[in-house]
């Protein structure tokens, strides 16, 4: 483990001196830093320091703001194109608003997914509410072919996550991307399970609208996350249902404003064209943002590049071992096609359930997921880890299957 990460870990997540955490597909650890920055918040809100809680309120705006630069920084964006969002399913939902479509109309959806990807659209209002194709895995991936086999004359969009959630599959962007444009398709990505473990860079990849929650990979402990809106397609997107906080700024500021003996309810307004006008536009989730936002700076940090590399020898490690043991990986092994995420089975849902267990017992935190019949034991690599959180899991994972064959 690089010295930099090492200090990370051994500063930044003080559990891990008394657990193996190889969950944070599920939720992860906030780091040190994300901890003190939300106590400071809260003991400012204690206290008030400000002379005015009108000063005091435009300051906690200011303080959110801050999380839009570290996220572009992140994804290759400007800050412009940030809108900060609660969590992912908030941001899909706002992506199913603002997207027409006619009736007949259909988008693409993989197999895959995870509940929450596909369901604001199958919410959506008759008569123009969309049809919801799957497209079908391959052996657990998702070849562009698999998309242009189901599309035809009346797919208006892709809507996927970049990383599947069951079983690590991390897709082609660029490949996906690009049919989508060849095909004049929106491209909705759901990027909760790569972002701060594998890069996306919006620069050159060619995405529409991109949703994180920040509580995984993004080791944030609110209900905090962003979103990246194209400015090339926004003229397209149908316009929200917004808050003050979403238009311009009048002149003066806010607190002129409000002072002002003139202004009425239906005062003029012009509503800013970044992406923050698709923001609920009201008082925000201060603490979760200040805590993302220290996250993300975690994450700038360290460098996306440098965290990946680590990450994918944190899986080449956990794969050698599992194929020393009677397991079936389900993840592709393809190294240009694999997450943080490693999944393996045991055949046996029963079986896998009691080896959780076991691991559990033994401090050692992994997760139990399926869909569409791929899934498994869970297993969650990332830049706080080190070899020796691998070494640990296959130690007593082969202990306990060896012990159970016996038994069995």
């Amino acid at each position: 483990m690089p010295a930099s990460l090492e200090s990370v870990r051994r500063e930044q997540f003080p559990a891990l001196a008394g657990k193996t955490f190889l969950d944070a597909a599920c939720a992860s650890l906030a780091p040190q830093a994300a901890a003190d920055a939300i106590t400071a918040l809260l003991r400012d809100v204690q206290t008030y320091p400000e002379r005015s809680a009108t000063a005091f309120h435009i300051r906690l705006d200011a303080a959110r703001d801050a999380t839009r630069p570290a996220a572009a920084r992140l994804i290759g964006a400007r800050p412009a194109d940030i809108a900060l969002i609660e969590n992912t399913s908030h941001g899909l939902a706002i992506a199913a608003a603002a997207i027409p479509f006619e009736p007949g109309d259909n988008i693409l959806v993989p197999e895959l997914e995870y509940l929450q990807v596909p369901l604001p659209w199958r919410q959506q209002p008759p008569p123009a509410a969309p049809e919801i194709r799957l497209v079908p895995h391959a052996s657990g991936t998702l070849p562009v072919d698999r998309f242009a086999a189901v599309a035809d004359g009346r797919t208006r969009a892709v809507v996927m996550s970049s990383v599947q959630w069951s079983n690590g599959f991390r897709a082609d962007l660029d490949a996906i991307g690009d049919f989508c444009r060849k095909r004049r398709l929106w491209f909705v990505v759901d990027g909760i399970q790569q972002l701060g473990a594998f890069p996306i860079d919006v620069g050159r990849t060619p995405i529409d609208i991109l949703v994180t929650g920040g509580h995984k990979w993004l080791n944030a402990p609110f209900g905090a996350g962003f979103m990246y809106i194209n400015p090339a397609a926004r003229d397209r997107l149908r316009p929200p249902v917004a808050g003050y906080l979403s238009v311009n700024p009048p002149a003066g500021g806010w607190a002129e404003y409000f002072r002002t003996p003139a202004i009425t309810p239906l005062q003029p307004v012009t509503f800013t064209p970044d992406a923050r006008r698709y923001e609920t536009g009201g008082t925000g989730n201060y603490p979760g943002m200040v805590g993302l936002a220290a996250s993300l700076d975690l994450i700038n940090s360290l460098g996306p590049g440098v965290i990946a590399g680590h990450i994918a020898g944190l899986t080449d490690q956990l794969l050698e071992g599992l194929s020393a043991l009677p397991v079936r990986v389900v993840t592709p092994r393809d190294p240009s096609h694999r997450s943080g995420i490693v999944t393996f089975t045991l055949d046996e849902v029963a079986r896998e359930a009691a080896l959780i267990e076991r691991l559990l017992d033994a401090r050692i935190m992994v997760s139990h997921r399926y869909t569409s019949g791929v899934g498994g034991v869970r297993v969650s690599c990332h830049f706080f880890n080190g070899a020796d959180d691998v070494a640990r899991l296959l130690e007593v994972t082969g202990g306990w299957l060896s012990a159970s064959g016996r038994a069995r």
